[in-house]
């Protein structure tokens, strides 16, 4: 199972190299710690992988798989959900102006608000210390955290654009868009390529990153599995 590229496998290519120190597993499959995450992969089809992946989503809460190709799923496992994500990914920004409201970087302290915000708006699991995986940045009004967006997983030579959203009544200032920017372009400036995934059926989003410069890759399938209670 080796993919041609590192995209095409991203859990497992960002898991088995620099962030490795998030994961659980062995060679044979890896998740991120439940603290930090559901996203899980296995080396292969064999047996022993998963057997391995079995285990791993045994351990709290299930795991989630991002794959270009179909891929075994173990027996001992139910499939909860399962979706077609556009993979995009941007090799440059189009020019825009610099946002007119205050962007702040998030530190530990925002945490408790960080979850707050991505438990009400729903931009993709997002657990305890999820933003632990990457450097984020936000808006705040009045002290409340309106509006966010981070990194998450990070395969050799590329990071990966996540947790963004804005708080239903803060919509309309363009605060995704200008959040989502920023940080593509300061993953850019590390001589890194920005990703993020979409669900297919999620057009508005679709364009709104298609506007910032980002393109369609490729589609996947995102896969959530649970293991009998």
């Amino acid at each position: 199972m080796t993919p041609a590229h590192p995209l095409d496998r991203p859990v497992w290519a960002a898991l088995t190299t620099r962030q490795a120190g998030f994961a659980l597993g062995d060679t044979h499959a890896v998740r991120l710690a439940p603290e930090y995450g559901l996203f899980a992969a296995a080396a292969d089809g064999s047996d022993a992988s998963m057997a391995t992946l079995a285990g791993l989503a045994a351990i709290e809460g299930g795991v989630a798989l991002v794959e270009a190709d179909p891929v075994r799923l173990p027996p001992a496992l139910t499939v909860v959900s399962q979706a077609p994500i556009h993979q995009m990914t941007a090799g440059a920004l189009s020019p825009s102006g610099k946002p007119d409201f205050p962007v702040i970087p998030l530190t530990e302290a925002d945490a408790p608000q960080m979850l707050a915000l991505a438990t009400l708006t729903r931009p993709g699991p997002f657990f305890t210390r999820t933003h632990q995986l990457g450097a984020f940045i936000g808006v705040k009004q009045d002290g409340q955290l309106v509006a966010m967006a981070g990194e998450r997983m990070k395969p050799d030579g590329f990071t990966e654009v996540s947790g963004v959203c804005t708080h239903p009544d803060h919509r309309g200032h363009g605060y995704a868009g200008h959040l989502s920017r920023i940080v593509a372009a300061r993953i850019l400036a590390r001589c890194e390529t920005p990703f993020l995934h979409c669900y297919a059926a999620n057009m508005a989003a679709i364009d709104l990153y298609e506007t910032l410069g980002f393109t369609v890759r490729r589609e996947l399938t995102i896969t959530v599995l649970s293991a009998p209670a």
